[in-house]
């Protein structure tokens, strides 16, 4: 009997196939929290729209950036220069005076340029100059920090490419100066890049240097070496390429020319930025410290440009002025210039405040018509009218001469009595200032102390018709009263228009017509105009100048003007307008017809008592300058007892009162 065994019986019997056992099934894992899968998903979302608008956002902005490039003017031009015609000012001995238009130099060449010019510039304008690329990142990080912490800009963070690029941008038209948009920030930056690209960094200073403006229209710095300082930027000083290192933040502000105290600190900057940077010792930058004073004295004040804004505004009546570089030689003598601007600030420094006085002018003449000074106001930053040429003011007492001119034609001689008892016409009784009525006086005395009564009667006596008729031949040209006022002048005129009529007197009773242009010539020298002495004409007979030339020596001998004497051979006439709104004295030597006037711009009155302003600007200018004898002078004698005048009293009072209203 057989048995048949299956492996699965439980018999104990062994066997050799191993037994398999049935594993459990294992939970299944636990369901993972909403949020965590729904952030995965937001992430994978996130990420891939991220990689969408990046692709997206980097083509756009390279279209942009390609649209920029494209956009970009041609940097070939940089190399050329496009300009305004200028104008050159020059005095008579060919000192420079001032420039217009866009200036230009000769093209510098930096290699033949002392270290310390270059070094100037690089160290207050891009010290990094060097190392960048076009774009100074650490300049422009530390730039934000230092105006962060300062709260507001006191550092700019662009560089000389940048500022190259800017100037080039602007010079193209492409944007205006107060364009401050991200397309323009884009395109500076992409062209700083190119230039940095296209050219050596010898060549970007080059072409800086030669474009950048540096203020009183000079583009470049050979032009404002010369119109700063005269000289080649291969003569410069270590301080002087200083200060035109320091023009270039604010060419205006900084201008030696405008402001030479900011000038000078903008200067000591720039140095000692250069001993930071490791360019000068510190004994260099002291010894050139030294010499700030010294160089600012070279500065030619603001004053001068009411003369050079005078003969620039006159150019078209002589030459066309369209596309033209011109030099204009004037008549206009540097050193009486100087002297008639420091002595009117030396009169307003003394008397302004007391006399209440804002304003002042001065106009010099040859006798033959040549300008060789004019001063036009007090601060020429502050105000650019001309007070010489353009204010018309009333002349009062000083148009007195027009009258006593008439008088001495129709017969009259300066010993003749005329009574100075009060006078009415109509409603209007003239009045002397400060005086005593003495019955009868002659006319020489009467002009002397400026008698109100009498000019009145004489130009009643003489018609206003001869009056108005002398003035004009005379050549005011000015509109004048039709009624007897105009005898006290109460009609307008300005000095320079004045002062031409003295010199008639002056001349012997030629005409004489003012002129300030000597010459005009393009920059080559080619001549465009020349001065042509005209043929004088006679205007007044000699006899009668003679009587007119006593009686002004009389004003200043011993009259209104005494105190404003230069000597014997002197002769001129003082005015004053009504409530002392206008101050006068016009008159002359053998060498120079001068006139000046004082007065406020507002027409407020002055106060007369600290003397006449005009009177001491002429008496302090007049006193330096050249005195000689060509005409026939005598010592003039008083013929009455008593001073007359329009601010004098008689009797003993006579001399205290005219030396405190007039002499001062």
């Amino acid at each position: 009997m057989t048995f048949s065994l299956h492996p699965n019986d439980r018999l104990g019997v062994e066997t050799h196939e191993p037994v398999k056992v049935r594993k459990k099934a294992s939970p299944p894992p636990p369901p993972r929290p909403p949020h965590r899968a729904n952030k995965r998903s937001l992430w994978r979302w996130l990420g891939k729209w991220f990689c969408i608008l990046l692709i997206w956002g980097s083509f756009l902005g390279g279209c942009f950036v390609l649209w920029y490039i494209y956009d970009l003017p041609d940097i070939t031009k940089l190399q050329k220069t496009e300009r305004r015609p200028s104008i050159t000012v020059l005095a008579k001995d060919g000192t420079k005076l001032a420039t217009y238009g866009d200036l230009h130099g000769e093209m510098v060449d930096i290699k033949k340029l002392p270290l310390h010019v270059t070094q100037a510039i690089l160290a207050i304008e891009d010290r990094r100059f060097n190392s960048h690329f076009g774009v100074d990142l650490i300049g422009l990080i530390r730039a934000l920090w230092v105006n962060y912490r300062a709260g507001h800009v006191v550092q700019g963070g662009s560089t000389i490419t940048q500022q190259l690029a800017k100037n080039f941008l602007q010079s193209e038209k492409r944007y205006d100066v107060s364009d401050r948009s991200l397309r323009r920030k884009i395109q500076e930056a992409l062209l700083a890049l190119w230039l940095e690209h296209k050219f050596s960094k010898d060549q970007i200073l080059t072409i800086y240097l030669n474009r950048v403006y540096l203020g009183s229209g000079t583009f470049g710095l050979p032009a404002a070496s010369q119109h700063y300082f005269g000289k080649n930027p291969k003569d410069l000083t270590l301080y002087e390429a200083a200060v035109i290192a320091g023009l270039l933040k604010a060419p205006s502000k900084y201008s030696p020319s405008n402001n030479p105290h900011l000038a000078d600190q903008r200067a000591a900057q720039v140095l000692e930025n250069m001993q930071k940077e490791g360019f000068i010792s510190e004994g260099a930058k002291e010894a050139s410290l030294a010499l700030a004073s010294s160089t600012s004295e070279t500065f030619r004040g603001s004053a001068i440009r009411y003369f050079t804004d005078w003969i620039v505004d006159s150019l078209p009546n002589y030459v066309d002025t369209q596309d033209k570089d011109l030099v204009v030689t004037t008549t206009l003598d540097p050193r009486l210039q100087s002297l008639a601007e420091s002595k009117l600030q030396e009169v307003l420094e003394e008397k302004g405040e007391t006399a209440k006085v804002s304003q002042m002018a001065l106009v010099s003449l040859t006798h033959e018509g040549a300008v060789r000074a004019l001063v036009g106001g007090a601060n020429y930053k502050q105000s650019q009218f001309n007070r010489a040429t353009q204010a018309l003011r009333q002349p009062g007492s000083i148009f007195k001469l027009v009258v006593y001119l008439a008088a001495i034609e129709s017969g009259m001689n300066p010993s003749e009595l005329i009574s100075d008892l009060p006078i009415r016409i109509g409603t209007w009784q003239p009045k002397n200032y400060l005086y005593q009525t003495r019955g009868d006086v002659s006319l020489q005395d009467a002009f002397a102390y400026s008698v109100n009564t009498v000019t009145v009667r004489l130009a009643r006596k003489l018609g206003l018709a001869r009056v108005v008729q002398t003035a004009r031949r005379l050549g005011v040209k000015s509109a004048l009263p039709d009624d007897l006022s105009i005898a006290l002048g109460t009609g307008e005129t300005t000095l320079l228009e004045l002062t031409s009529v003295f010199g008639i007197i002056a001349r012997d009773g030629l005409s004489l017509k003012p002129y300030a242009i000597l010459k005009i010539t393009n920059l080559s020298g080619h001549l465009l105009y020349a001065y042509k002495k005209p043929t004088p004409h006679r205007i007044v007979d000699s006899s009668v100048v003679r009587n007119m030339i006593q009686m002004l020596q009389a004003v200043m001998s011993y009259g209104t003007g005494k105190k404003a004497s230069v000597g014997p051979q002197c002769a001129g006439k003082t005015g004053t307008s009504q409530l002392h709104r206008d101050a006068w004295l016009v008159g002359f030597t053998s060498e120079l017809i001068t006139g000046t006037w004082a007065g406020n711009d507002d027409n407020t009155p002055m106060n007369p008592a600290p003397g006449s302003p005009a009177a001491r600007l002429w008496h302090l200018f007049m006193s330096q300058t050249p005195q000689n004898s060509l005409f026939q002078t005598q010592e003039v004698e008083q013929s009455g007892e008593a001073g007359l005048d329009d601010n004098s009293a008689s009797g003993g009072l006579l001399d205290g009162l005219i030396d405190s209203l007039f002499g001062g």
